[in-house]
């Protein structure tokens, strides 16, 4: 059975879970106090030396860490993959996309804004200024998604949870959906996906569930 190691409320924990639900597999979730430094634990780090979450320990007995490389993983096989080369080839640039032009800044912003509030005040001016490169990529996705329903001309696939892991959460990093009406919509059309599950159920099962 694959076990995750991750965090509540981490939107690169919730790509691999949401993966690994959709797609009806087994997991074992085991949870991990990033914020009380858990992640940095002798235990923790016999588990994975590099001492973060999320990680997966495959049934193959492999350790994997990035959540995009989880994800494709996971897929391998599935209706979740895309079928061609070229296909593969747009997946992965937008996987790579989202790491580089919109996670590094929706992440931070919306930690210090709604994970951890106590310190919004002395961290206003790096909010804001995440806020503001946040803005060209989802500008780009927007746009992207005004001619089509997914990331992939295809269909619903691991791009679309790739980049949905801190798209979905834009509003709580202080970014607004109203200026991106297209990634709202799209927001809502991966909601309707064959077995879904909302962010705010991770870590609410932790035994083996489809």
């Amino acid at each position: 059975m694959n076990v995750l190691y991750a965090c509540l409320g981490s939107g690169n924990c919730y790509k691999p879970w949401l993966t690994m639900k959709q797609l009806n597999m087994e997991c074992a979730l085991k949870l991990v106090d990033v914020l009380s430094g858990e992640q940095k634990s002798e235990d923790y780090l016999a588990i994975n030396p590099l001492g973060v979450v999320p990680y997966l320990q495959t049934d193959a007995d492999a350790g994997i860490g990035e959540s995009n490389a989880m994800i494709w993983y996971l897929a391998e096989g599935s209706a979740l993959m895309p079928q061609t080369a070229t296909e593969r080839a747009e997946a992965l640039q937008w996987m790579f996309f989202e790491q580089s032009k919109l996670e590094p800044f929706i992440s931070p912003a919306r930690f210090f804004t709604t994970i951890l509030p106590a310190q919004r005040a002395e961290r206003a001016d790096d909010i804001t200024a995440w806020q503001m490169q946040a803005m060209p990529g989802l500008g780009r996705l927007d746009d992207h998604l005004a001619e089509r329903q997914f990331i992939l001309q295809s269909g619903y696939s691991i791009a679309d949870i790739a980049v949905f892991g801190y798209v979905h959460v834009l509003e709580e990093a202080g970014l607004s959906k109203t200026d991106f009406p297209h990634v709202a919509r799209w927001i809502d059309d991966v909601t309707q996906t064959a077995s879904f599950r909302p962010l705010s159920e991770l870590g609410h099962l932790t035994e083996a569930a489809a």
